[in-house]
């Protein structure tokens, strides 16, 4: 028999079936006002930060798909894992992210959300030869960094 989704693994669920959907407000709307989002290319971004950065990634995603599994939440704090598919832009090169994600939610929306992957894999699918030479320097990191919070800033200033 299977087991009824608390409320909070309902949250996750809705949040990844919109992600899944392109469904860009669906998204937005399960993060509280006071929302944090952190990986390891987007650091800290205020819940304002968070919902654009997730249009900007989806409307320029023409081909990414996601998958995800592994839902589990309790009364605060929720995991789950996910795949994104999609073709770097910059380089042309297809990527297959693998992410662990972790929320803390409260009162029906997320506060906290932290996506975890590894860089260093990331960068070799996304930039080829300068990923596998360089991906797993802080100097690469914070080039991509720099370069992904310029593009978060210039999307939202445009809107």
């Amino acid at each position: 028999m299977k087991q009824e989704m608390n409320t909070n693994e309902t949250v996750i669920n809705h949040f990844y079936t919109s992600f899944k959907n392109k469904d860009i407000k669906g998204m937005q709307d399960c993060y509280a006002s006071n929302a944090v989002f952190n990986d390891p290319v987007f650091i800290n971004l205020s819940a304002i930060q968070v919902r654009s950065m997730w249009e900007m990634l989806i409307k320029s995603g023409k081909d990414m798909r996601i998958d995800f599994t592994d839902v589990h939440a309790d009364k605060q704090i929720g995991t789950a894992s996910w795949q994104a598919f999609y073709t770097f832009s910059v380089t042309g090169n297809k990527v297959v992210n693998k992410v662990k994600a972790s929320f803390i939610i409260d009162n029906g929306k997320i506060i906290s959300h932290t996506d975890d992957f590894s860089f260093y894999q990331w960068a070799k699918q996304a930039l080829g030869l300068p990923g596998l030479l360089l991906g797993w320097s802080p100097f690469l990191r914070n080039k991509i960094r720099k370069k992904a919070a310029e593009n978060l800033r210039l999307y939202m200033a445009a809107k």
